[in-house]
């Protein structure tokens, strides 16, 4: 079962969000081209049919996964590639794939960040290509935690695309009993938020590692959004004047921005409580085994809105947390006396 315009889809990545991806899709009957890095959790998939390493508890039915460690068959014979991995490691898998293959294809960002390398989001890396057309291109925001998925515990996604029969089919694959889906045209303004929604995070789970209470949370949450609507707001200003105005006020931003900070699923809020209770960085980040998405995104973002000129304060904080000397403790210290 496959929509005419999505044709033949591939994932590319197999963490805890592509194999969230994975089993919404197959569990509509949508057969997937699959590519797992690691060769072992490859044959896992093709003999025991579930992940070994994340979300274990979900389980596929052969006929619909073709798992692989090749790239280039994922690459060569699928029309729609789902791009699933950590940002930290995109570029490097990209430039691993010959970009003549990418040509037509349809390309769907499941990157919640930048990519640290070129402190660029997916579709403006890939725009360096002359042969990109961004109406081929889509990006998925949420709030939705690949944990809760698992669970089949009612989620929404968010697709943003120029080309609204692309993202409309997009949107309608990912439809489901326990995924409700919408699109809109924000591609930019939907992908930054996810972006500033993890730095943020990483500042409330480092807020409650230093056990500020919940009264606290609420005011810091409240005045992250508002930073958040500030640079959104100002980069359409600046970068895409001509474009349609979005709605910022909607759960791709504010609920994606919510559910990241006080949920217990997030890793990044996950890393930001570690420090709080007075980890060093990269102590965290052995004991998590994980990526926290917020920790690349904090550097990309602060040279992003030099650029721009934008000001985030509370982001810029946090970077000056992860990136520099300032301990968890003083920066709240002095950022609690700024929030209203």
């Amino acid at each position: 079962m496959s929509n005419h315009i999505l044709g033949n889809i591939g994932i590319i990545g197999n963490g805890s969000w592509g194999t969230a991806l994975a089993k919404i899709l197959t569990d509509k009957g949508i057969q997937i081209h699959w590519w797992i890095r690691n060769t072992h959790a490859m044959n896992h998939l093709k003999t025991r049919h579930n992940n070994p390493q994340y979300l274990t508890a979900v389980h596929f039915s052969p006929d619909t996964i073709l798992p692989t460690d090749n790239l280039h068959d994922v690459v060569s014979q699928c029309d729609t590639l789902i791009v699933a991995v950590p940002s930290a490691y995109a570029q490097q898998v990209l430039e691993s794939i010959d970009s003549n293959l990418l040509k037509g294809k349809k390309i769907v960002s499941a990157i919640k960040g930048i990519l640290p390398e070129s402190n660029l989001l997916l579709n403006d890396y890939i725009a360096r290509y002359e042969w990109f057309d961004l109406q081929n291109y889509a990006a998925i925001t949420g709030p939705c935690h690949a944990e809760e998925v698992a669970q089949e515990r009612l989620s929404y996604l968010t697709f943003s695309g120029l080309n609204d029969a692309f993202t409309s089919a997009i949107a309608e694959a990912f439809h489901s009993p326990y995924i409700y889906t919408t699109y809109n045209h924000d591609i930019w303004g939907a992908q930054f938020a996810a972006v500033l929604k993890n730095i943020y995070a990483i500042g409330a789970g480092m807020a409650h590692g230093l056990d500020y209470g919940d009264n606290f949370l609420s005011v810091y949450i409240t005045n992250c959004y508002r930073e958040m609507y500030r640079f959104l707001e100002a980069h359409f200003d600046k970068v895409h004047p001509s474009n349609e105005r979005p709605d910022f006020h909607t759960s791709a931003y504010l609920g994606d921005l919510l559910v990241t900070c006080y949920s217990l699923h997030s890793r990044n809020r996950m890393f930001g409580n570690m420090l709080g209770k007075g980890y060093s960085v990269k102590n965290a980040q052995l004991e998590m085994n994980m990526v926290a998405e917020g920790y690349f995104a904090s550097r990309g973002m602060e040279t992003i809105s030099v650029q721009l000129g934008i000001d985030h304060p509370i982001a810029s904080s946090i970077y000056n947390v992860l990136w520099g000397n300032t301990p968890p403790a003083d920066m709240f210290e002095v950022l609690a006396k700024r929030l209203s």
